[in-house]
């Protein structure tokens, strides 16, 4: 009977979790890497997402190491995740090398990588 109610307690939990991390991955689809022009979730730049009590942390990485434009990335993701959860959004740049197999889907053939 306890391994009943551990299933439907972490039943519960994914999905209490669930819907705001599928609501925030919608609202992140507008923040667009001004350079390849795809959004942070098609390029997989967002690598995690923690939900605590009083802000909300997005662990997210950059498609090179000197990315001229990650300042500008990073806070238009907090921006656009602090309006959508309305409260604090911390973004932590991870330390994880960013590659092409990440993208949703992978690569565009066009990109001639395989």
């Amino acid at each position: 009977m306890s391994e009943r109610l551990e299933e439907e307690t972490t039943e519960d939990l994914d999905a209490q979790y669930d819907e705001p991390l599928q609501g925030l991955r919608r609202t992140l689809r507008q923040v667009l890497d001004p350079e390849l022009g795809m959004s942070i979730m098609e390029l997989g730049l967002v690598r995690d997402v923690d939900f605590r009590p009083d802000v909300t942390e997005i662990t997210m990485i950059m498609t090179t190491p000197f990315c001229p434009y990650a300042p500008a990335l990073i806070e238009q993701t907090r921006r656009v995740a602090e309006k959508h959860m309305q409260g604090a959004v911390k973004i932590t740049l991870g330390k994880e090398m960013w590659e092409p197999s990440m993208m949703e889907g992978g690569p565009p053939t066009e990109w001639g990588l395989y």
